[in-house]
């Protein structure tokens, strides 16, 4: 039975139907019914109901998804094992921020495909955080990692942040040199976030107010620059600005606490190899690129 024919099939089964498949999958949605009419007839068994909304597994089907998944898993894992250093082949499913993954991480999954020409890489830029078993990913990078979570991160490098304001923002409402004077000043922000600060040895949590909201850092930056209030953005983001004069770092008495950037991935006991080689990547980038997150990595 074909690898690529089970691993359709579990596709199939986990995005719910056809369409959403042959997305995840980067094929026709023809190939992946010819597919699935191939492994019905070599098992002799139905195993989708297709309907109007998509496809719903049968009582086989629901019993063979799991031995099929485990079985494509280890064949992966037994061709990386006897080719450890060989090259990287099939697909990769990566989840992205939006913010700063197509300027900063894009070149790193451009420099994977051209070392890896046989390797298929499928991204998706989000700031949102996504369902990795449920939508199919076989890694995500993150700004954050969720303690909580059943996921299994491994930090690649710092993400460093600071607080900005404009030269024309400053000169007409000054710049706070406080924590007590960041409530007065018009803040920036992704949401109803809560900013954090070192206080010597302490960590500090502040409650911004402002009238301007953005679901992207980016946008936050160049209304930033623009003078319409101060902003907490990452290091990576308010590079250039700084370079150029049009956003000036305040209150450096009181830093942020660093964070960090983690690659995620769904639990299991060993991570793929591709997944690996992507890690190890980004390590470098940001070893490499320690300037403009802010740190040393």
């Amino acid at each position: 039975m074909d690898t690529e024919d089970l691993r359709t099939f579990v596709t199939v089964a986990d995005a719910g139907g056809v369409s959403a498949a042959a997305r995840r999958l980067g094929v026709a949605k023809s190939i992946v019914s010819r597919r699935l009419l191939r492994i019905e007839a070599e098992l002799g068994v139905q195993l989708l109901a297709r309907t109007t909304r998509g496809a719903a597994l049968t009582e086989a089907g629901v019993t063979f998804r799991d031995h099929a998944a485990r079985a494509f898993a280890e064949i992966d894992v037994a061709r990386e094992t006897i080719t450890p250093d060989g090259e990287l082949r099939g697909r990769l499913r990566v989840a992205m921020p939006l913010t700063f993954g197509p300027t900063h991480f894009a070149p790193v999954l451009a420099d994977m495909a051209r070392q890896h020409p046989e390797l298929h890489i499928h991204t998706v830029f989000s700031d949102r955080f996504v369902d990795l078993v449920a939508d199919g990913f076989d890694c995500a990078i993150r700004g954050a990692y969720l303690a909580n979570s059943n996921l299994i991160a491994k930090r690649v490098g710092p993400i460093h942040g600071r607080l900005v304001a404009s030269p024309d923002y400053i000169a007409v409402h000054g710049a706070p040199e406080t924590l007590d004077e960041l409530p007065a000043h018009q803040a920036l922000m992704q949401g109803t976030e809560t900013w954090r600060f070192m206080d010597g040895d302490r960590i500090v949590t502040v409650q911004p107010q402002g009238r301007f909201k953005a679901d992207s850092a980016i946008a936050l930056a160049a209304a930033a620059a623009a003078g319409l209030g101060v902003a907490w953005l990452p290091d990576c983001i308010t590079h250039d600005y700084v370079a150029a004069g049009a956003l000036v770092p305040i209150m450096r008495r009181h830093p942020a606490p660093a964070g960090a950037a983690y690659v995620v991935r769904p639990p299991g006991p060993h991570p793929s190899r591709k997944v690996r080689v992507l890690t190890e990547m980004l390590i470098a980038y940001f070893k490499r690129d320690a300037e403009l997150w802010g740190g040393e990595g």
